[in-house]
Formats: structure tokens, sequence, C-alpha cells
């Protein structure tokens, strides 16, 4: 089973694959300065080799096709096709009190993400952005969001 993970930031988005059968990160990286002149992919490959591409990356949505698309790449990617991934999980970082656990990502955890925007105004608005990235480039694929409140309750 291959697991993506996404941390989306407001001017980054940290990603991971994981092969959780073989216990194997399949590839790595971070796109920096979203939205900003200057925007790159830094990816590191299984083998730990890493590459670095530069683009204009405006949003998420963009940052999330960049390591969809390096992940699949022929020269530095690691699977075939996205459809090798089985799921995404997302770091969110305040789910209120609601949530106490990692909860699979519905259109109602989206609400209570949403209305918790008051409380992390910097952090939810891009895990948002990610999982709707997600959800318009992979409409079939289960979400898994991890909060951190969820983790220090």
């Amino acid at each position: 089973m291959k697991i993506l993970v996404l941390n989306c930031g407001s001017s980054s988005v940290k990603y991971k694959l994981l092969d959780m059968n073989k216990n194997e990160i399949l590839g790595s990286g971070v796109v920096e300065k979203l939205g900003m002149k200057g925007s790159f992919l830094k990816h590191t490959r299984q083998d730990g080799k890493q590459v670095i591409l530069e683009g204009e990356i405006l949003e998420h949505q963009i940052a999330v096709e960049y390591v969809l698309g390096v992940l699949t790449s022929k020269k530095h990617g690691s699977i075939t096709s996205v459809d090798e991934i089985h799921a995404v999980g997302h770091r969110v970082v305040h789910g209120g009190e609601e949530f106490n656990s990692s909860v699979l990502i519905t259109d109602e955890v989206v609400k209570k993400i949403e209305e918790c925007i008051d409380i992390a105004p910097l952090h939810n608005p891009p895990n948002l952005s990610g999982i709707r990235a997600v959800e318009e480039l992979m409409p079939d694929i289960p979400q898994v969001a991890v909060f951190d409140t969820a983790f220090h309750q």
C-alpha cells in the first residue's frame, strides 16, 4: 500500500510517498516559495539523489500537481502512475475539540476544519487547499486528516 503524506503550509508543501508494505520512503521533498517569485520543488529520490525543479508555482493545486509529476516522472519518480497511490494523509493543524484521532475526510470533516480557521488562520486554510487539490486531481482516493490538536489531547 502506497500512501502520500502532505503537509501544506502557507508558502510550502512538504511531502513523502511511503510504501507501507515494504516500510520504505519512495520519495520526499518540499515545494518552497509557493505563490512567490523563485518557487521550486526540491525532491529526494528513493536512492537519495536530489533534484530541484523551478517553476511558477502559484498555489497549492499547482504544487500538488508538481509533486505528483515528479513522483511519476521516468527520470526522478518511483511510481509509474498516480493510480499506485492508495490514500493521501494530510497534516491538519487545528481540529478543535471535535477530533481526538485521525479521520477519513468527508464533507462534514472539511466543514469542521473550516470552522476552526479563526483558531488557526495561518494553518487551516492551506491545509484545506491541499485537501481540495487532492480531491480535484485524484477524486476517488481516500484522504485522511491527522490533527496536531488530536495528538496533544
